[in-house]
């Protein structure tokens, strides 16, 4: 059933609802998806209101032929376009709630640092503004008097979310990783459980330095690889000029929101590799736009 996503109810509860379904994933442990060794995975990287490559994202993956096929998505809000100077990214959220709804344990949208501050209120730019005060100045321009109701809901759509999706092979996606300079204040518990409001704060909060972390050494990811028993890290978060690299052997940086975005189709029972993952990679620009 279609939602009006400018009528407040309505889009409150389509958030809720999708919030409930993440959180009663039988596959989810704590803070983790964790997806068995068999079925399809379509990783994609930030978004960021893209949604002509969100479309093409959601085609590849092709939810509907099976409930093996997994989708992931991340950074779906603040982009770069506005609407009389707002933000109207809330829709893109919208539409992966309605996925959510429609295909239940198959998508899997993982915390960003973007969706993180928005929940939290705190000041986050792209260099167009604060992205928080322009995404609630665009629900106040969509919603008007009722624009809290739909960003309380929001809200809640955002608690909701994992921090990581791990493959039974060995794969370890989030948005992104504890830098190395912060590891004697990180909490490791936090991937097994569900953070609290003090997780989700800076400068120390476990779930925040999960979702800002930009500093990384080769030593480094082999710890955290070792700590989590995985083999290959996938992350966005990190700017991708070419939209995929691998710059140590234990990681993989995607974008999706740029000319040169990636999307990278994955077979759940394949061992990864940095080098397979990069090579599996398919930039956006070359798939077609899946029929209306």
């Amino acid at each position: 059933m279609s939602v009006d996503l400018q009528h407040p109810e309505e889009t409150s509860r389509l958030f809720k609802a999708a919030a409930e379904v993440l959180r009663d994933d039988p596959r989810r442990q704590g803070s983790i998806i964790r997806l068995p060794a068999n079925g399809s995975l379509t990783i994609s990287g930030d978004l960021h209101d893209q949604i002509i490559h969100l479309d093409k994202i959601r085609g590849m993956a092709d939810l509907g032929a099976g409930e093996d096929r997994h989708l992931i998505l991340q950074e779906l809000i603040h982009g770069p376009r506005l609407t009389h100077g707002c933000d109207l990214s809330y829709r893109m959220l919208a539409k992966a709630a309605e996925d959510i709804l429609a295909y239940p344990g198959q998508v899997h949208v993982m915390l960003g640092n973007h969706e993180l501050a928005q929940m939290t209120r705190s000041g986050v730019s792209k260099g167009g503004g604060n992205n928080v005060e322009l995404f609630n100045d665009g629900l106040g321009m969509v919603f008007g008097t009722e624009w809290t109701m739909v960003a309380e809901a929001i809200d809640r759509f955002i608690d909701a979310l994992p921090l990581a999706v791990v493959t039974e092979t060995g794969l370890f996606c989030s948005h992104s990783l504890p830098a190395l300079n912060v590891m004697n204040k990180f909490d490791a518990s936090v991937l097994d459980r569900i953070p609290t409001s003090q997780d989700r704060l800076g400068p120390w909060g476990a779930a925040y330095l999960m979702v800002w972390g930009r500093m990384f050494t080769a030593d480094h990811l082999d710890m955290l690889a070792d700590m989590w028993d995985v083999s290959v890290f996938c992350v966005g978060h990190a700017w991708v000029e070419m939209g995929v690299e691998s710059p140590f052997p234990t990681i993989v940086a995607i974008n999706s929101d740029h000319e040169r975005g990636v999307v990278v189709p994955w077979d759940l029972a394949e061992p990864p590799t940095a080098a397979k993952l990069v090579d599996s990679a398919r930039y956006l620009q070359t798939i077609g736009s899946p029929a209306a």
